[in-house]
């Protein structure tokens, strides 16, 4: 990794369980290409990745360090980061993603993806739900950078990890890769502890 994490960017994860697998089945549209990642974070509080603070929807909206979640997992981790948003729309991004803190994780929105994956994607039972106390990975983090009117090509309710992944790999100009998806080393989760 070059350089340290800056809060605003992006967290990426790709998990091997089948939940995880599930969900990148799931948010695969017809004729789309696999889907690479299974959950998205936002780090709120930079440094390195053993450092870095990051908020991210598990069983309820946390704010902890990377390394905690997922240093010697079967995870791995990447991340990119916005190049046109400046320092104050990323405090404003940041913000939007730590009101969200403790909250409880939603769910039934991801029946709700399911169902409207059934519908190939189509943003009809999401958008129905109106489940927006009750966050899940990607919501979070297209609420928060819909703060600044950054939407990932799609409604902030209809966002998946896949999508937002889509969007910071496709626009260069628009984002930066920081992160190569790799694991992050169960030595680095130790020091961390210590």
């Amino acid at each position: 990794m070059d350089g340290p994490l800056l809060p605003g960017d992006i967290l990426f994860t790709r998990g091997h369980s089948f939940v995880s697998r599930a969900i990148r089945f799931f948010t695969r549209h017809v004729g789309e290409s696999r889907t690479k990642v299974n959950h998205v974070g936002l780090v709120v509080q930079g440094g390195t990745l053993q450092d870095a603070i990051v908020v991210e929807a598990l069983r309820t909206v946390e704010r902890h360090r990377i390394v905690e979640q997922y240093g010697g997992q079967d995870h791995e981790v990447s991340l990119y980061r916005s190049k046109r948003l400046t320092p104050a729309e990323l405090a404003r991004v940041v913000a939007k993603a730590e009101s969200y803190v403790g909250r409880r994780y939603g769910y039934g929105k991801i029946a709700l993806h399911a169902l409207d994956w059934a519908l190939q994607g189509a943003y009809v039972f999401r958008r129905l739900g109106r489940m927006d106390d009750y966050p899940i990975c990607s919501w979070l983090v297209a609420q928060a950078f819909g703060e600044v009117g950054l939407h990932f090509g799609v409604a902030a309710g209809a966002a998946s990890p896949d999508d937002i992944w889509d969007y910071a790999t496709t626009y260069p100009s628009e984002f930066a890769r920081v992160q190569d998806l790799v694991r992050v080393p169960a030595a680095a989760a130790a020091r961390a502890a210590a």
